[in-house]
């Protein structure tokens, strides 16, 4: 199993002075402790799960391109960017950019949006939901558009192209992999079947229940359910000494039998660094052989 690490919250003691070195630091210490992903959420304000909407909130992909001069070997992306905040031409353009840079280490992770009071708050068009999953096929159909040579005009019922040109491409080939979130039945797993390279649900009682849906919808796109990569959220806290590594491991283990293949989320503690370095020492590696 590979794993992953989620910076959800950059609210600390120090204040935002101290936060460009403290972020620096983190991430060499993501690298340097084995992690296969480097991930920050994409919102304007923080969300309710986490703390009030007042409390530090970077942007994400200006985020992501100073990681991305930190880190030497991470996947970057963002867990995950709602469909309606940027117009898929320029998202396109930023992850394109961001593979560039990195080195060919970026990934999209994508979503239909759900966090109304930042839209509201910032004047972003946040349409009813039906829309915003209509907003999100149509991104995800632009992305692959220009990510191709294909540069004719693309038409649809949101967005017109006249013109989608990438210069320059992406490293990544075919290109840059894409991570649809969310567990979504209808609609979310029909897109990770469609378009997707990796689907990112929650661990719980319905787990087995969403990949079994997942297949579905692959045997009814043509798809190999085995090409795509499953990944679920999971907060690691390895306690002060290590005390919980054991369990870790143990659960890491039963979403592995569940066909998990990657666990991604949050660090307690993050910022006090030595969390990332018990988990690089005695965690990444053996969940390397789960």
């Amino acid at each position: 199993m590979r794993l992953g690490v989620q910076i959800p919250d950059f609210t600390r003691p120090e204040g935002p002075a101290d936060l460009g070195r403290a972020l620096a630091e983190v991430a060499r210490e993501v690298d340097e402790a084995g992690f296969d992903y480097l991930a920050v959420m994409d919102h304007f304000f923080q969300i309710e799960m986490v703390g009030p909407p007042e409390n530090d909130m970077l942007e994400a992909y200006t985020t992501l391109g100073f990681l991305a001069a930190h880190t030497r070997r991470a996947t970057l992306l963002t867990l995950v960017t709602g469909t309606v905040y940027r117009e898929p031409g320029i998202l396109a353009k930023i992850i394109s950019t961001l593979d560039v840079l990195s080195g060919g280490r970026a990934m999209l992770g994508i979503g239909a949006a759900w966090n109304e009071q930042e839209s509201v708050g910032l004047g972003i068009p946040f349409p009813p939901v039906a829309e915003r999953f209509e907003r999100l096929e149509e991104t995800l159909q632009i992305c692959l558009r220009m990510w191709s040579d294909d540069e004719s005009p693309w038409t649809g019922k949101h967005y017109q192209l006249a013109r989608p040109l990438n210069s320059p491409a992406a490293l990544t080939r075919p290109h840059p992999p894409i991570m649809i979130g969310g567990g979504g039945e209808k609609k979310t797993l029909r897109l990770v079947a469609k378009y997707g390279q990796a689907c990112n649900l929650f661990s719980g009682p319905d787990l087995p229940h969403k990949l079994d849906v997942l297949r579905r919808h692959c045997d009814a796109e043509g798809r190999d359910y085995d090409e795509i990569v499953k990944t679920c959220y999971y907060r690691f806290d390895p306690g002060k000494s290590g005390e919980n590594v054991g369990r870790i491991l143990d659960e890491l283990g039963e979403l592995a039998e569940l066909g998990i293949s990657v666990a991604i989320g949050g660090v307690a503690d993050i910022w006090d660094v030595e969390p990332l370095r018990v988990l690089g020492e005695r965690v990444v590696p053996a969940a390397a052989d789960i």
